[in-house]
């Protein structure tokens, strides 16, 4: 092989290539001149590098970067009697480069190339293993589109979904200040000097730059997160990594969860931090919270901008830490717990605990007026507790024993030292547990009988009465255990039930908040600590699903929770049957919202069959008179023409043949308004989008609304120089001449503007007339069907020109709008994309 030469024959196992793509906070930031900077760098490097695709849009200066980079010729495709240049993907894979540079990822092609978009091109170069340089603005972010359309009034047509800009190598900022990039424009780097100042008032407003600008640093912000969200865990990485500022704040639900909350947010801010509320339920419920309680937490977290989660735990600071870690937190918020050094002999408490587990996580242990001071006996688990009653068994009377026979016997007879027992016994009794009381009364009654009741240091009962001490000891422990043991299960079972409520609670305001079937599995798997969380309906398959690897039948799931003809599916640790009655409830909450989606699917095609309906009775009642109007006017002028009783002058008879030809432009027009509304209702109307000369096109718009008139002629001035736009001709035609002839007739004494610009990649296209205009509010409900300016003009049609001219801009994928003419009148502006 010759040297400099490159092969084209595909290798067994070729890597592919890497894409790096410059991301423009928005259109003129410098991201092809970025791109281009990185392209002569390469070069000087000795890499070989071709530009496949390089829009410089008229700047000098990238023109001029440009030159001195082998370019591969594009391929051009006829398209509606234009030639277009498109990005040849044969040409560079024959050619194969190193790096190759292909401009403006979001991309349409022409119809009749390789693939319907540029990305998709990009695609093929990757996995023939060259490298692609290419560049995208923001707002061509599938994403965003809706959120940039709000921002700046314009819909971008051409988008690239972000999976594709996420999945790439590196992905670098393009971004200026809003002052310089509008420096910028004015000192003519961005656009041609005519479209200077329309761009400056429109789209490159400050408010929407700024606007732009704080959608790119966020968007990238979280890719950035999420990269190291996968990184983490595909390296098994559960240590915090302080690249982005976490704050987690620990509340119980308590009055001092506000200070609490009220404090980290403070915290939060002087680092600029995201915050997390966290409550920990209890998984033994042995604790809860009411729900105003809680209400008031989560209003306050609304408003502090934070976010409320809930978790499940029998472990509180595992559960904490487990979350914070999750999160990748960087600092954490608990609230002191001021107990006396008595009680931090035997346990610590849950702030201890957490700062000696937290690792690198920063532990604030925040004081407040509202601490809770728990006794040690109320803090232990079910388990510590009943460890404790068998102690005390074995301790107690043990203790009563010795006190009695080392200090007590000489002051008090058997019945005395027959009571103390009994105190002892009632302890033991009242710690819980029939068993350690059955065992606290007989060995109370062993010991009394051995050490205290004559004859002493044997088991022998002398008298009658001291038998019945024993076995009344025994009676009594056995009552009052039962009775003890009975109040704590209803008093355990009364926190499981409150524990219960509170998640059902939980779930349902989440409903209730309008949360949606995925919104309400997330919060599931994030609360029960699961891997993934999937529903399944049974007959068919899953019907959502959330987290990694979700279950897709009843077999594979760790727990699994039946709902009539659905199945929740979890994934995780499997969970205890105290759970299973809550997600239970949440199962069928489940299915409740997927009939619900499922009726309102329904309900949205009755009401569009309703709407259809409505539209017909409204069109019948509409035409009764405007059809019969021109009609009755065209008879009675033949009539006249043909009567033999009256001779007609040529002025009358011009005068009369004016007046048919008249009435049937009326009807025509009023026919073919129709058929567009019909066309448009039927969802049929297909336009042809390719570039159309608006100067051609207005004026065919005016020939066929003024016809001779010349008067017409006259008041209409056109300024729409050499613009031109993407979209139908015929379609574009009838809305230029809807909108015209509104204005003309509106504004009868008044010129009518037609005048047309270009800004970034819209055109924007204005009927301005000096008219009454309309009122203020009134600017949607001029587009809607059967409607007039104020509906008090009975004989100007039947109201449908808006509306179809809304349709047919639609269908082209632009916009249409309405607002006051400066100094009076009405303007009605028409967004579409540029070519």
């Amino acid at each position: 092989m010759d040297d400099g030469q490159v092969s084209t024959a595909p290798g067994p196992s070729r890597k592919r290539g890497e894409l790096r793509i410059y991301l423009g906070a928005a259109p003129g930031v410098g991201k092809t001149y970025a791109m281009l900077g990185e392209a002569r760098r390469r070069l000087e490097r000795g890499t070989d590098v071709v530009a496949a695709v390089v829009e410089t849009h008229g700047r000098a200066k990238t023109a001029e970067l440009l030159a001195g980079i082998e370019t591969v010729p594009p391929t051009y495709l006829e398209y509606r009697g234009k030639r277009m240049a498109e990005l040849d993907v044969d040409a560079v894979l024959r050619r194969r480069p190193q790096v190759v540079l292909v401009d403006e990822l979001a991309h349409t092609n022409t119809p009749g190339s390789r693939n319907p978009k540029r990305w998709q091109d990009v695609e093929e170069l990757l996995a023939a293993g060259i490298t692609v340089i290419s560049t995208v603005n923001v707002q061509h972010l599938e994403s965003l589109n809706d959120v940039v359309a709000t921002i700046t009034g314009v819909e971008q047509q051409e988008t690239v979904p972000d999976e594709v800009v996420r999945a790439a190598d590196q992905v670098e900022l393009v971004d200026i200040t809003p002052e310089a990039l509008r420096r910028r424009l004015a000192h003519g780097n961005v656009y041609s000097p005519e479209r200077i100042d329309a761009a400056l008032s429109n789209y490159f407003r400050r408010g929407n730059l700024t606007a732009l600008r704080e959608l790119a640093l966020l968007w990238l912000a979280d890719q950035v997160d999420a990269a190291l969200d996968k990184y983490r865990e595909e390296n098994a990485i559960t240590a915090t990594w302080e690249a982005r500022e976490r704050v987690v704040v620990a509340v119980t639900g308590g009055p001092e969860s506000e200070t609490l909350v009220r404090r980290a947010s403070r915290i939060a801010s002087r680092s600029s931090a995201e915050l997390m509320v966290v409550h920990v339920v209890h998984g033994d419920g042995l604790s809860g919270v009411s729900a105003p309680q809680m209400g008031k937490v989560r209003e306050l977290a609304a408003n502090l901008g934070a976010t409320l989660h809930t978790v499940v735990g029998d472990d509180v600071p595992t559960a904490l830490l487990d979350f914070a870690r999750d999160e990748n937190a960087t600092q954490l918020v608990i609230g002191t717990s001021r107990r006396s050094r008595w009680a931090r002999i035997f346990d610590e408490g849950i702030g201890a605990t957490v700062v000696q587990q937290s690792g690198s996580i920063d532990v604030h242990m925040v004081t407040h007026p509202e601490a809770r001071r728990p006794s040690l006996w109320a803090r232990a688990t079910p388990r510590r507790r009943h460890l404790a009653s068998w102690c005390a068994a074995l301790v107690v009377p043990s203790a009563v024993c010795a006190l009695s026979a080392l200090a007590l016997d000489r002051y008090l007879d058997v019945g005395g030292e027959s009571a103390l027992f009994f105190v002892g016994v009632l302890i033991v009794a009242l710690l819980g547990g029939v068993a350690p009381a059955a065992l606290s009364a007989v060995l109370s009654g062993l010991l009394l009988n051995y050490f205290l009741i004559e004859p002493r240091y044997t088991l022998d009962i002398a008298r009658p009465d001291n038998a019945i001490t024993s076995v009344v000891l025994l009676a009594v422990a056995v009552a009052v255990a039962a009775l003890v043991d009975s109040a704590a299960n209803r008093a355990r079972e009364a926190r499981r039930a409150s524990q219960e409520a509170e998640l059902l609670a939980l779930f349902a305001g989440s409903v209730l908040h309008g949360a949606d079937l995925e919104s309400l599995l997330e919060r599931v798997r994030e609360t029960y600590s699961q891997r993934a969380v999937s529903i399944l309906r049974s007959p068919g398959g899953v019907v959502a699903c959330v987290g990694e690897d979700p279950c897709v039948d009843v077999d594979s799931a760790d727990t699994a929770i039946d709902a009539d003809e659905f199945w929740l599916l979890l994934s995780g640790r499997k969970l205890a049957a105290r759970d299973r009655r809550v997600l239970t409830a949440v199962a069928k909450q489940a299915a409740g919202l997927i009939r619900q989606r499922e009726l309102t699917a329904e309900a949205a095609r009755a009401e569009a069959i309703s709407q259809a309906d409505e539209m017909r009775r409204s069109l019948l009642s509409a035409v009764s008179h405007d059809l019969r109007t021109p009609l009755a006017g065209a008879k009675a002028a033949v009539s006249s023409l043909r009567s033999d009783d009256v001779g007609f002058s040529p002025e009358d008879t011009a005068e009369l043949l004016a007046t048919v030809e008249e009435s049937v432009d009326q009807l025509t027009a009023l026919v073919g308004n129709l058929l567009d509304s019909s066309r448009l209702a039927a969802g049929v109307v297909k336009p042809e989008l390719r570039e159309v000369y608006l100067e051609e096109t207005v004026q065919r718009a005016l020939l066929e609304i003024t016809g001779r008139d010349n008067e017409s002629k006259r008041r209409v001035k056109v300024d729409v120089g050499d613009v031109t736009a993407l979209g139908d001709a015929g379609l574009l035609e009838r809305v230029l001449a809807n909108l015209i002839d509104n204005a003309l007739r509106y504004a009868p004494d008044a010129p009518v503007r037609v005048t047309a610009g270009r800004v970034g990649d819209r055109v924007l296209i204005a009927v301005i007339d000096e008219g009454p205009g309309i009122a203020r509010g009134a600017e949607e409900q001029m587009f809607a069907p059967f409607q007039r300016l104020g509906d008090q003009d009975n004989t100007s049609g039947v109201g449908l020109g808006l509306s179809v001219a809304r349709g047919f801009v639609e269908a082209m994928g632009g916009t249409i709008s309405a607002t006051d003419t400066p100094g009076g009148g009405l303007t009605v502006e028409i967004d579409l994309a540029a070519p």
